[in-house]
């Protein structure tokens, strides 16, 4: 079963550009990890990165939290967040048409 995950990191205003440059240098070495389905960074309005992520099990999921590109993203990002990314992890609700009703 696939896990949805969305992550909020907000940077402090005076780091934006240095963070968004780490976790855009992040995101291809995370589309290579096992079990990687989508990993899909957004930036909100207000100056935040979402990123959707989709895993194709638990234990994917768990193996990136403890992979090298992880780690040295919280190593580039240490001192230049407002505080720690939330991580919110989804169970899908399908509705609607099979396509559209679910990630």
């Amino acid at each position: 079963m696939s896990v949805v995950v969305i992550a909020t990191i907000t940077p402090q205003p005076e780091h934006a550009e240095e963070v968004r440059q780490a976790v855009l240098d992040t995101v291809p070495r995370v589309h290579e990890e096992p079990g990687c389905e989508r990993y899909s960074l957004h930036q909100g309005r207000d100056g935040a990165l979402v990123m959707v992520e989709k895993w194709e099990s638990p234990e994917a999921l768990a193996t990136h939290g403890k992979a090298g590109a992880l780690s040295s993203l919280s190593g580039r990002l240490e001192g230049k967040l407002t505080g720690a990314p939330t991580v919110t992890v989804l169970d899908a609700l399908p509705a609607g048409d099979a396509g559209k009703g679910a990630l």
